[in-house]
């Protein structure tokens, strides 16, 4: 897509119809048993089971199970990152000072696919992660077509002025799912948008409870 560079066209039929899309979408939020983006068309809401024929028997978790799960439900919501590139999120997590649950946190936060979702210019992390990778958004004046780039304190983020009429942007910052945080400036009309700071736990707006301190622990074992 618009001549992008081959690493960057690694998304999955990224022009395909959405449906594929949303149905491994909703295999994540059915296979951990959560609505995990607190979306009003998740089949969480309707269905209490796993994928599969009958759904999985839900055994009581061990230790491991609950730190494994802590970490599919994070990397889930951030449009189920690779394990590679989530591992490296921990390990750099590790590297800087201060609590590491939290630094993983603020580095999530900080990629350019979660900004965009966060801001309100995709309706999913998925729709998110496409944008970017199409080219649609400029950081600081400068086109970004990496979803995984970090954003820094004060970065400008913003809407590339061709794509600020797409269908898909203007139904986002319409819609009333969920609020921008408090860690980000946004002003839809001009659709851009400024990363004030970098976030804590408290202050990211999960609809799940996350708990990146059993991911810690499932790396560190």
């Amino acid at each position: 897509p618009m001549g992008l560079p081959v690493q960057q066209q690694d998304l999955k039929g990224a022009n395909a119809p959405m449906t594929k899309r949303a149905e491994s979408k909703y295999k994540i939020n059915r296979r951990l048993g959560i609505n995990l983006w607190g979306r009003p068309k998740s089949p969480v809401n309707k269905r209490e089971y796993g994928p599969g024929q009958h759904g999985q028997r839900r055994k009581k978790p061990t230790d491991f199970g609950t730190q494994l799960m802590a970490k599919q439900k994070l990397k889930g919501y951030y449009g189920n990152i690779g394990e590679k590139q989530f591992r490296k999120y921990y390990d750099e997590a590790v590297r800087r000072k201060g609590d590491t649950s939290e630094n993983l946190i603020e580095l999530l936060e900080r990629r350019l696919d979660a900004v965009i979702y966060r801001m309100k210019f995709a309706i999913t992390p998925f729709a998110a992660r496409q944008f970017v990778n199409h080219g649609h958004v400029l950081v600081n004046g400068r086109r970004v077509n990496i979803p995984s780039f970090l954003v820094q304190d004060n970065d400008v983020i913003e809407v590339k002025e061709k794509s600020k009429q797409l269908a898909m942007v203007l139904d986002a910052t319409q819609s009333a799912e969920r609020d921008v945080p408090e860690y980000l400036e946004v002003d839809h009309r001009a659709m851009k948008g400024r990363f004030a700071r970098a976030p804590k736990l408290s202050d990211v707006p999960y609809p799940v409870q996350m708990e990146p301190n059993l991911v810690v622990e499932f790396y560190s074992r």
